[in-house]
């Protein structure tokens, strides 16, 4: 059973860019505009990049194994008519076999995709968190 509804899978699966946002070693706030795909056999969500390993948004899902990501657009202006999800979750800096970070879903939030606003917890297995190779 997916952790995302069907509504969001068709919406995901439509979006390319994304935002990530993880906490620095000093407590600040980086967010950074990433690709990413989402893995619906196994409910995550993957962000890769050049360089991946080298970069801040990587590091800090190593240090604390938590992140978010926003993925959002406007469908129309007129009427203003936003829509998106966001998705907080524990996260991995994976290695290998290619870079990513994955990001297990805890709290699920999205708008603009249904009738009605939607927001819930989601339980799923405790990944390994920090960084790892595969």
């Amino acid at each position: 059973m997916s952790v995302f509804t069907s509504e969001e899978l068709t919406y995901l699966r439509g979006q390319r860019l994304g935002r990530i946002a993880t906490v620095g070693p000093d407590g600040s706030p980086h967010v950074a505009p990433v690709g990413w795909n989402v893995d619906d056999d196994r409910g995550v969500l993957e962000v890769g990049g050049i360089d991946l390993p080298a970069t801040k948004k990587f590091r800090d899902v190593a240090r604390t194994g938590r992140a978010a990501i926003v993925v959002d657009d406007l469908a129309s202006v007129d009427p203003w008519r936003p829509r998106g999800v966001e998705i907080r979750g524990r996260a991995e800096a994976v290695e290998e076999p290619h870079a990513v970070i994955r990001i297990h879903p805890e709290r699920i939030i999205s708008w603009g995709l249904g009738p009605a606003r939607s927001a819930r917890s989601v339980t799923t297995a405790a990944p390994r968190t920090g960084r790892h190779a595969g």
